[in-house]
């Protein structure tokens, strides 16, 4: 799940969770060394590194739902259970997280890809080639994080896809999400949500309560706003001119 933080020039850090999965521990610290050198040729990007010596331990954490990495090297021959065996069965579990197996060989390199590797990298691995990857790995990675957002629900981490949130409302101490065909109870500040939210151009705050997704406003008036499942948010009056006039402003530079 990716973070960010703040270092104490006031320069935004993006961090990375990295999880490094393989049988052979010397293999592992290799990896490990060649991403502390990406680590230094890259001060703006940071991680935290997590080793599984066996691919079963990774599933079952991610399970779990208290870990989701924002990228997997996986080596594809382990003993008790393959990478490729063990990267099937997250997708079929729903888990899309980035993945770049490691071989001795490219005898397996067609089936790797048909798991949505985004990479098959040769061992023993080449600091320069290994570089190269990682630049491109990167930036699919930005583009993916385009596409959701990771929210810790009741249940663990959830990853969402922006556009599924008709709008958020503020219960207590609660967040709830509304969905098309579900409610997530989220425990975090109004504020804490919009910090997540609030990168996304098409959410809007509506008062002190409500954070809306302004493509599923289907009607709004002087009091209310429909949205396209059907609720009803009623609008602040101290608030209508201002949400009315940035959501005009939304509606006219999208199109």
């Amino acid at each position: 799940m990716k973070l960010q933080d703040i270092d104490r020039m006031g320069v935004t850090l993006e961090m990375y969770q990295i999880a490094l999965c393989d049988d052979i521990k010397s293999e592992l610290e290799k990896i490990e060394i060649l991403l502390e050198k990406y680590e230094e040729k890259n001060p703006l990007l940071k991680y935290k590194i997590r080793r599984f010596e066996k691919a079963q331990l990774l599933i079952d954490k991610m399970k779990e739902k208290t870990y989701l990495p924002d990228l997997l090297f996986m080596d594809i021959f382990m003993t008790e259970k393959t990478g490729l065996d063990a990267v099937k069965e997250l997708r079929r579990e729903g888990y899309n997280v980035p993945v770049i197996f490691l071989t001795t060989s490219t005898e397996y390199a067609l089936e790797a890809y048909q798991v949505d590797a985004l990479q098959y990298l040769v061992k023993p691995l080449d600091q320069d080639r290994f570089f190269h990857v990682m630049d491109i790995v990167f930036e699919i990675i930005r583009k993916i994080e385009k596409d959701f957002v990771v929210i810790k629900t009741s249940e663990g981490l959830r990853q969402i896809q922006p556009d599924r949130i008709i709008y958020c409302e503020t219960q207590k101490n609660y967040q709830i999400l509304h969905l098309e065909n579900e409610q997530i109870k989220v425990r975090m500040t109004s504020k804490e949500l919009y910090e997540i939210l609030g990168t996304f151009l098409q959410f809007l705050k509506c008062g002190s309560s409500y954070v809306i997704n302004l493509n599923h406003i289907i009607i709004m008036n002087r009091e209310e706003i429909h949205v396209d499942n059907g609720d009803k948010i009623y609008l602040p009056r101290n608030r209508v001119a201002e949400f009315k006039e940035k959501y005009f402003a939304f509606y006219f530079d999208k199109s």
